[in-house]
């Protein structure tokens, strides 16, 4: 259990090295201080455009991916039974998706965890993805809403892993990660009923004949 627990902490800290503060230091800008205010992403790509937020992106996405494949297979020498290594690879990928969302680093300022926990899902169950896209892609482009978008991505991976006869361990893995995206996405959640969400109107499919 000490060893997990010091795997645990490494991917936090993995998880907390932001991508937007990473790139936007060869810019000199903090995106936290424009659009949202979020270090996701999204206020990336709204605030500096789309080559500043593909790297945030592959950076969000590939330390997810990093904190769960490879801190795992870390030897620590630790004493008592070594836990499994699927509870080892789950652990490491939700913690690296909380260090994204609350970083050490950065005054626990960070984005909502959704590009990280897509890295986190390409290690332990990559097939899940496949409708949690779909589902993204979909919402996205009737509502425009990244936000809600999101969230419901997150939560179709319960059914996903369900269908894909995922073990228990991973089925509450996808119930705490869902309901944690979406806790990271409150502020949308006001926002939608406030009428005051940002639309992404240029992607929605009404908008693709005018």
């Amino acid at each position: 259990m000490i060893e997990l627990l010091i795997k645990i902490l490494f991917a936090y800290m993995l998880g907390s090295v932001s991508g937007s503060m990473v790139v936007g230091a060869f810019r000199h800008v903090d995106i936290r201080k424009s659009g949202s205010g979020n270090a996701g992403g999204t206020n990336a790509f709204r605030t500096q455009g789309f080559w500043f937020a593909l790297g945030v992106v592959i950076i969000d996405i590939g330390k997810g991916a990093l904190a769960t494949w490879m801190i795992p297979m870390l030897a620590i020498a630790t004493p008592g039974e070594p836990v499994a290594m699927e509870i080892q690879l789950l652990a490491c990928g939700f913690a690296a998706v909380v260090g994204h969302c609350y970083p050490l680093w950065h005054g626990f300022r960070g984005g909502k965890g959704a590009a990280t926990a897509v890295g986190a899902l390409l290690v332990i169950e990559p097939l899940a993805l496949l409708p949690m896209v779909a589902t993204w892609l979909l919402v996205l482009v009737i509502t425009g809403w990244v936000g809600l978008a999101t969230m419901l991505a997150a939560i179709s991976l319960i059914p996903a892993f369900i269908w894909l006869d995922a073990t228990s361990a991973k089925i509450v893995f996808s119930v705490l990660l869902a309901l944690f995206i979406v806790f990271t996405h409150r502020s949308n959640i006001v926002n939608m009923f406030n009428g005051t969400e940002y639309h992404f109107e240029r992607i929605r499919v009404a908008n693709w004949f005018r």
